[in-house]
């Protein structure tokens, strides 16, 4: 009996691992999808990049003649770009923001289950189409003129003028008709969740995981932390200007040190009170008084009663009243 029992588990072992087998191979066959969210974030990482290496490269120019690099700049941007895609898609099939992300682009022209490079023919396909209109937009109101010539010379004006106008109507109908394209391939992708720009599309390469079982988690814990603490920063931003904090401080301070030693310390004070500001501290400049014995400068008590009109006196907080010139007796004393 224990030996028909032992068998019997041995059987159904065998089966769970064929099972198991059969499902592992089945799902390793079919890629997990890419998250529409991690192929944006690819994108706006590479256009990081080059925004970045554009920066550093003109910074090497700083001490040149200020537009040096103005009437060439589209040309570099593109070098730039083409420097960057020999090195990285060109070599590994993904650029840097698919490399952070553990992603890299397989070619949608061929039938086979594994993994499909991408051919040289796409990567070059890929380079232009993304290089090109760039350049081409940054350099269209430069070409209308060069176009604007004849075989045999200058066209007259009035030629020269329809035939510019002709050209600029055709550059603003096929741009007008590549960024629908785009706008309407964006909403394919919303739909699909592949080709987030046309060039990709039309190259026929498509993003997968360059890991296996590298799957994106997205949680909300760091995004929920955030949005907190950027609604409590805006509260305090606009709490605090609400907030008289003159005169808290020195409703703080009567109540901690005491009426009795706020009143002996003005005693102390005495007559020597009239040679400082209340507010800066430094000799008063012609001196007015808000009604205590304080002294300050007009221009301080001023700027500060215009700006808090609920002004209390920072050293014995009395509420501030309209400043007074202080009227001082002068004695001459001779010698």
């Amino acid at each position: 009996m224990c030996m028909f029992h032992r068998r019997e588990m041995a059987g159904l072992n065998r089966d769970h691992n064929k099972r198991t087998a059969r499902t592992n191979g089945s799902e390793s066959a079919v890629d997990p999808p890419v998250l529409r969210i991690s192929q944006l974030d690819a994108l706006e990482l590479d256009s990081a990049l080059e925004q970045l290496l554009w920066t550093q490269f003109t910074q090497c120019f700083q001490n040149c003649r200020p537009g040096l690099l103005t009437p060439v700049e589209p040309e570099l941007k593109v070098l730039l770009y083409l420097l960057l895609w020999r090195f990285t898609l060109y070599s590994s099939n993904a650029t840097i923001g698919q490399s952070l992300l553990s992603l890299r682009y397989q070619s949608t022209s061929s039938s086979s289950p594994h993994y499909r490079p991408l051919f040289p023919r796409q990567k070059f396909c890929l380079a232009i189409l993304t290089a090109g209109p760039r350049w081409l937009q940054e350099r269209s109101y430069r070409l209308l003129p060069c176009l604007a010539l004849s075989p045999r010379g200058a066209v007259s004006e009035s030629d020269g003028g329809l035939l510019q106008q002709s050209l600029r109507k055709a550059l603003t109908l096929v741009s007008g008709l590549a960024k629908f394209a785009t706008f309407v391939n964006f909403l394919v992708f919303l739909r699909s969740g592949r080709h987030p720009v046309l060039p990709e599309r039309i190259a026929g390469a498509q993003a997968v995981f360059s890991k296996p079982n590298v799957v994106r988690d997205v949680t909300y814990q760091y995004m929920n932390r955030e949005l907190l603490w950027h609604g409590f920063a805006e509260f305090l931003i606009f709490l605090l200007p609400l907030v008289n904090l003159r005169k808290l401080k020195a409703a703080v301070l009567l109540h901690v040190l005491g009426r009795k030693d706020s009143e002996e310390e003005g005693t102390r004070e005495g007559k020597d009170v009239w040679k400082n500001c209340g507010l800066c501290g430094e000799w008063p400049t012609m001196p007015h008084t808000v009604g205590c014995q304080h002294v300050f400068c007009y221009y301080c008590i001023k700027s500060h009663s215009i700006a808090d009109a609920y002004l209390t006196c920072p050293k014995c907080g009395a509420e501030a009243g309209t400043p007074n010139v202080v009227k001082m007796d002068m004695r001459v004393v001779g010698r």
